[in-house]
């Protein structure tokens, strides 16, 4: 690569070469701007980076976790250069955070030396998945939401995380089509894989509602022009899902949408740039873009879904004891007794998690310790 620094790669648009952003660099620190934006609170940029970052790392980790257990090894590779786009992601995410924080403490220790409450990522990240049907279901839903979310990110009047979202938009197209293509397949595909398919959208469907639920950093980085207020993100994210669920012959849980969240008619247009999934067929102008025909085929016999006994970790099976201090500036997770904010019930953006997260962080993180002086 022709570039001295990540920032130099990241805002380089000329560039269409995919490479996974944020690595490839010794120190991600360097070209990073370091001014913040007039009259942005430090913590307030630094607890929506975290949030990012978070949602980008953890979702990272579990599809690492698939790479040996896909059904071809076309989608072992797929699979990890997916997880590779999202932890460049985070690299940057959590770079900046440390940055806007000004406590001094860089990727690493973000990523390595924060407890579950800490963590700010949507409880959808961190959920594990019983079968390749609930993986691609919940990496579609997942994609879907943050391309709507990057792509008005662009308009950030933070310089890093416009570079950001512009770049991540590129790569979450595919990342939506990959796994939307695959819900096609296995949705219109045999009775089995239609089965196995409907059970993957039916226990997803109680998680998505938190993706659109505004935290209040959120709201206020919105109003200043920073940050994207997730709730209005609704009618992007269920035009295009509705889509894909219809092209998969699946069936919305309409009594789980969120109110208003009504979902378009299939081939209505979204009205957001980037938000619309191509037609059957229909060439969207991204690499690998176009959703499979409704009937196509899968290239794996029968689409077979290998069942797995694993536990779900479906966000809200447990929450961390009251009381229990996020150690992040604004993050405080109430003590016992004290009235908890609505958008800290259940809600991985407030610092409340299932079991699941501190599984993934003792295999991530207890990696890490292992090494002397590693870093991941």
């Amino acid at each position: 690569m022709a570039f001295d620094d990540a920032y130099d790669a990241l805002t380089d648009h000329e560039d269409d070469a995919r490479w996974a952003y944020g690595t490839g660099f010794s120190d991600p620190l360097a070209g990073v701007p370091g001014d913040l934006p007039d009259g942005v609170d430090r913590a307030d940029l630094a607890a929506y980076c975290l949030m990012l970052g978070d949602d980008a790392l953890i979702m990272s980790h579990r599809l690492q976790q698939w790479v040996t257990r896909a059904p071809e090894l076309e989608d072992e590779l797929a699979l990890a250069n997916i997880a590779l786009d999202l932890l460049g992601q985070a690299r940057l995410l959590l770079t900046r955070a440390g940055v806007a924080e000004g406590w001094g403490r860089d990727e690493d220790d973000l990523a390595m030396r924060r407890d579950p409450s800490a963590f700010r990522n949507v409880c959808l990240a961190e959920r594990s998945d019983d079968d390749f049907a609930h993986l691609v279901a919940r990496l579609c839903a997942f994609s879907v939401w943050r391309l709507a979310l990057l792509d008005r990110l662009t308009g950030s009047r933070d310089p890093m995380l416009a570079a950001i979202a512009a770049k991540g938009v590129k790569e979450v197209t595919y990342h939506r089509d990959y796994a939307a293509q695959w819900v096609v397949r296995l949705g219109d595909g045999t009775d089995l894989s239609h089965q196995r398919m409907t059970v993957a959208v039916a226990t997803l469907a109680p998680s998505l509602d938190e993706l659109f639920q505004s935290h209040p950093v959120e709201s206020r980085l919105a109003g200043e022009g920073v940050a994207v207020d997730p709730s209005t993100l609704r009618d992007d994210f269920d035009q295009v899902w509705g889509f894909v669920l219809t092209t998969a012959t699946l069936q919305p849980a309409q009594e789980d949408r969120h109110p208003g969240g009504a979902v378009p008619k299939s081939g209505e247009e979204s009205g957001h740039p980037g938000a619309a999934v191509s037609e059957a067929g229909e060439e969207s102008g991204h690499p690998g873009a176009a959703v499979s025909e409704a009937g196509e085929e899968s290239g794996h016999p029968g689409a077979a879904v290998s069942e797995a006994g694993e536990e779900s970790g479906h966000p809200g099976a447990a929450v961390s004891e009251a009381g229990e201090e996020s150690r992040h500036p604004g993050g405080a997770v109430p003590e016992a007794g004290e009235e908890r904010p609505v958008w800290a019930g259940l809600c991985g953006r407030g610092g409340v998690h299932g079991p699941a997260l501190a599984e993934i962080l003792d295999e991530m993180q207890g990696v890490a310790r292992s090494v002397p002086g590693g870093v991941w």
